[in-house]
């Protein structure tokens, strides 16, 4: 099953085409086929299933997604890359190559015309990819702050910042990104991945992540945009207090914030990496009462 997923193989489209990776981009192909049928696995993919890649390179991952899934849109930003795409990739009928920066696509409607144009019923869509460690967390974001119709995410990136998603309260790695993660998604790390699987070898190693969106918030708040504001300002310098934290970054009087934190049962002492969602959650709901 596929047959780009090996180091001889790579190594031998990058010579054909004359291909420079682009450091820029964040560019390192996947070298082992184990590593591409596992992710296409974690994604539990159906043949119902509609899949949107992004930054899928020379197909690696791509090709294995086909096999699974009925339909890929792959999403490729480098120019130089469509063409080899298109060669590696000409055996598959239900794959179709996007050339664009996912960051200014609207996958809703380019899934919706999609499926319009095949005639397929509509509903929600997985995104599986190999994310440039560069762009992890723009582009996660992105997909979940436009709330697109997107019913899961599984995605191999840098094994650090796959830590941070997943981490508790109160841990080191514990932070704005886990809370945000956690606000649309249900995260879990689910498989590590070392670095010698890659050309070029990167200088860190990877995990893949699974979030799973849910259908609402796990908390109520009535300023999503206030709460966002008050977990940057939280984590925005780890080492001072909550209630200094609070004050540098919302630029609030400090006693205003000692009420609130008093109103919500929160010692101003403690600091951000300690509190939970949905402390933040009634944080924000105070200070919304209060504006």
């Amino acid at each position: 099953m596929g047959s780009l997923a090996s180091p001889v193989v790579v190594k031998n489209i990058i010579e054909k085409y004359g291909f420079r990776f682009k450091k820029a981009l964040g560019q390192n192909f996947l070298i082992d086929r184990n590593v591409v049928t596992n992710i296409c696995k974690i994604a539990d993919l159906k043949k119902s299933d509609l899949v949107v890649e992004i930054g899928p390179g020379i197909g690696t991952l791509t090709e294995q997604l086909a096999h699974y899934a009925g339909h890929v849109i792959a999403v490729e930003l480098d120019k130089d890359l469509i063409g080899i795409l298109e060669e590696n990739l000409r055996a598959y009928a239900n794959v179709t190559i996007i050339q664009n920066d996912i960051l200014k696509v609207n996958l809703d409607k380019v899934v919706g015309d999609f499926r319009k144009e095949h005639d397929l019923a509509e509903g929600p869509y997985k995104v599986v990819a190999n994310l440039p460690y560069y762009i992890t967390t723009p582009v996660l974001m992105y997909l979940m702050e436009n709330k697109f119709n997107i019913s899961e995410i599984v995605v191999m990136i840098q094994k650090e910042v796959a830590e941070r998603i997943a981490a508790q309260p109160g841990s080191k790695d514990y932070g704005a990104l886990s809370l945000a993660v956690r606000y649309y998604t249900e995260p879990a790390l689910v498989m590590r991945v070392p670095r010698t699987v890659f050309i070029p070898k990167p200088e860190v190693d990877s995990a893949v992540i699974k979030l799973k969106r849910l259908s609402r918030p796990p908390v109520e708040v009535k300023d999503e945009e206030l709460l966002f504001r008050i977990i940057r300002a939280a984590f925005g310098q780890r080492r001072k207090t909550l209630l200094n934290s609070l004050r540098g970054g919302l630029g609030c009087d400090k006693e205003v914030i000692k009420k609130a934190l008093t109103q919500v049962g929160i010692n101003p002492e403690r600091r951000g990496e300690t509190l939970t969602l949905q402390e933040f959650a009634a944080l924000s709901n105070i200070f919304s009462n209060m504006s």
